[in-house]
């Protein structure tokens, strides 16, 4: 038995040996075909850019070479399901990239939308289909980020997103020794030594949100647009900024740890078969999101009911929380906690406050230039009349274009906008509204309680997202498609009366009163009203006395008003709160140093990175207190840490290339100063972005932190604070 057990061993050794050599030979002389027709514009050694995505060997690789999502369904039922109705599933075959990336190849060639498909179709980037003339035969196209793409990733790269990851062979199984045998094998050789399926397909780091982040991270190098290197988006560095990732002090609240597949690959219940379920589950290979728009097209009832009850699961928080009367400017609020009077003809002030309660990363994430969501506020009387309604969709299906939306504008050279995603001639945002992790807005209307209005009054405010904007939808389908879901995320109503209001009962799912204040206070900040944030802070002291947070808070919003002295008074009552909290220690760090308590902030800062290693602003801070001591070697260190955090980030360019030149490493200081010459803003495109807001006031406001929305008509002098 002994002797028959290894000559098994010998003769599946030795066809794992035959099979990796026949296919080896089979991919270079695939290779070298491939290579006789392909366009390298910038070198036979950079095949594949402008993506960052490479595959070991270097060397182009047979389409077939991946086995297909069918061959994995045989085991995986389950999963296949969920995920051929995913986005992941469709990434290249659906309409609404196909035409836009059809835009980037007119305009660019072929090759630049080699940047694309590093992660919509990697299987056409790795086996030279993106060349013009190409031969491939492409079956691959539906099946877009298919099983053994996400499964044959070797390693990841140091956060550059764009694809940067390292492709291995794909291979289902391992041989006896470990090595990994090319290609499709038969299923009763994977049933027979499932371990060995599980090594092949399976690394620990599939479950990090790094891997995510080769992906959900993304850039615009100048070989791409001709210009300068730009971010396109971060989403992991949103995540890995917030508090879900338990890597950085500095976040408003404190949430459970939570990485992109806890909350984006929960587990499923199914009764498909499916060798992976556990207790009759799957971790989802749906990757619930935002995307509606993919589902409703290729009619997914499952995948789009799932994806909208997932959108609508506490992921913001809408708060009427005040009042104020022009009258006498006396602020009511938190309103329903209240007593307050209103009268015909009286103008009230509406402010609303948006909380991003429950996204670990912003609203919206990714591309907020033609994705849509928006604030919704109406107003009525007991009749039904509408006394003043904004965010309401036209009859065009187009939003109303005063409506608060959480988007951004992008131009090109010449300060047009693009409408339609074309990211490679983008120059300039002219502005970029959303709520960070953790943070809230403030939205403030305007409206005139007419003299024979009937009470009580409703007010209603909501966030409504909808994926893609009307006039996108329109480029892609024609205008005679039906109307895409709008879907309601979260709203609160509250009925007022004409005359005495008294406190009401609160609803139940409404924040406690010394949450509203804090997320008021939070959207004032980020309005830069400072004297009204502290005020908020202040409420919330008062409320919750022994919440260390609150005192910190108020610092933060002295230390943006450049108040020190009274900043230092907020983190240290939060200090003696909680001994030893990072984020107290940070700001009183900035408030140390701006002193001239150099030493101080630097012993606090040093205990902020030793709870907090990958804190990028801690770093930062250290690094430059060190380099203010001209302590440069220990400089040098913080910033090559924050640089193994994000290797663009901005500051450390600049710091690295004056810190490597005081050192003496001048190729090195050369090379950091090109990067931060290449990465930094463009000062001259704000002219672009000036002329722009000039040409449209319907929404110039919205690039102005503090604006009103408002139903009222303004003589000339006072419009610039109307829609």
């Amino acid at each position: 038995m002994v002797l028959a057990a290894g000559a098994a061993l010998f003769l599946w050794c030795t066809k794992s040996v035959r099979a990796q050599e026949d296919f080896s030979a089979a991919r270079s002389a695939y290779s070298s075909e491939i290579a006789k027709t392909y366009q390298f514009p910038w070198g036979k050694e950079h095949p594949f850019w402008p993506s960052n995505a490479q595959i070991e060997g270097g060397t182009f690789i047979q389409p077939g070479a991946f086995p297909t999502a069918a061959y994995c369904a045989h085991c995986h039922e389950a999963t296949y399901h969920q995920w051929r109705e995913s986005s992941h599933a469709n990434s290249f075959r659906e309409p609404f990239y196909t035409k836009n990336v059809q835009l980037l190849m007119d305009e660019k060639g072929i090759p630049s939308a080699r940047h694309c498909e590093g992660c919509h179709n990697p299987i056409a980037l790795f086996s030279g289909a993106m060349t013009p003339g190409s031969k491939v035969k492409r079956s691959f196209d539906d099946d877009g980020v298919t099983c053994m793409v996400c499964h044959s990733i070797a390693k990841i790269q140091a956060n550059y997103g764009t694809g940067s990851y390292v492709m291995g062979v794909p291979a289902v199984t391992v041989d006896a020794k470990g090595v990994p045998i090319p290609g499709e094998v038969s299923f009763d050789a994977i049933l027979a030594h499932p371990e060995r399926h599980s090594r092949a397909v399976m690394k620990d780091f599939y479950k990090s949100p790094e891997y995510c982040g080769s992906c959900h991270k993304a850039a615009l190098p100048r070989i791409l647009n001709g210009y300068k290197w730009l971010r396109a988006f971060g989403t992991y560095d949103e995540w890995q900024t917030s508090s879900y990732s338990k890597q950085n002090p500095l976040p408003f609240y404190s949430k459970p740890q939570q990485t992109c597949q806890d909350c984006h690959m929960v587990r499923e219940s199914s009764t498909l078969h499916d060798y992976s379920a556990k207790n009759g589950s799957v971790a989802s290979h749906r990757w619930t999101g935002g995307n509606t728009a993919i589902p409703y097209y290729y009619k997914y009832p499952e995948q789009l009911q799932k994806t909208e009850a997932y959108l609508k699961d506490q992921r913001l928080n809408v708060d009427l929380f005040a009042l104020r009367k022009a009258s006498d400017d006396k602020l009511i609020a938190p309103l329903g906690s209240t007593a307050f009077t209103l009268e015909p003809k009286d103008v009230v002030e509406a402010m609303v406050v948006i909380q991003n309660k429950q996204i670990g990363h912003s609203l919206i994430p990714e591309q907020r230039d033609f994705y849509e969501a928006w604030v919704e506020f109406e107003v009525t009387d007991s009749t039904g009349h509408v006394i003043y309604h904004s965010g309401y969709l036209n009859p065009d299906g187009t939003l109303e274009a005063q409506a608060h939306s959480f988007t951004n504008r992008m131009l090109d050279k010449h300060g047009r906008y693009l409408d339609l995603h074309q990211v490679w001639s983008r120059r300039v945002v002219a502005y970029d509204n959303t709520i960070q992790s953790g943070r809230s807005t403030l939205v403030r209307y305007q409206f005139r309680i007419p003299a024979a209005a009937k009470g009580p009054l409703q007010i209603t405010a909501r966030v409504n997202y909808r994926h893609f904007m009307q006039d996108y939808l329109n480029f892609i389908l024609g205008k005679d498609h039906p109307a895409y879901p709008v879907v309601e995320v979260a709203e609160q109503v509250r009925t007022i009366q004409i005359g005495q209001n008294t406190p009401q009962v609160p609803v139940a799912g409404d924040n406690p009163d010394w949450m509203r204040w804090n997320d008021y206070g939070i959207g004032l900040l980020d309005e830069m009203q400072y004297a009204a944030a502290v005020h908020a802070f202040e409420q919330v002291t008062k409320s919750r006395p022994d919440y260390a947070d609150a005192y910190t808070n108020i610092a933060v919003t002295e230390i943006s008003w450049e108040k020190y002295g009274s900043a230092r008074a907020g983190v240290e009552k939060a200090l003696a709160l909680s001994p030893g909290n990072a984020r107290a220690l940070y700001y009183l760090a900035l408030v140390e140093r701006n002193q001239g308590h150099l030493d101080s902030a630097i012993t606090d800062l040093r205990s902020v990175t030793q709870q907090f290693p990958y804190s990028r602003d801690a770093h930062r801070e250290l690094g430059y207190s060190y380099y203010q001591e001209r302590k440069y070697s220990l400089a040098l260190e913080q910033y090559q840490a924050l640089q193994q955090i994000d290797p663009d980030d901005l500051a450390a360019h600049y710091n690295l290339a004056i810190l490597y030149r005081r050192l003496g490493m001048k190729k090195q200081a050369a090379q950091e100063a090109a990067l931060f010459a290449d990465e930094k803003d463009d000062p001259m495109a704000n002219m672009y972005a000036l002329e722009f807001l000039r040409n449209h006031p319907e929404i110039s406001n919205e690039s102005i932190p503090w604006h009103l929305h408002s139903s009222i008509v303004t003589s000339p002098a006072n419009s610039s604070n109307a829609n």
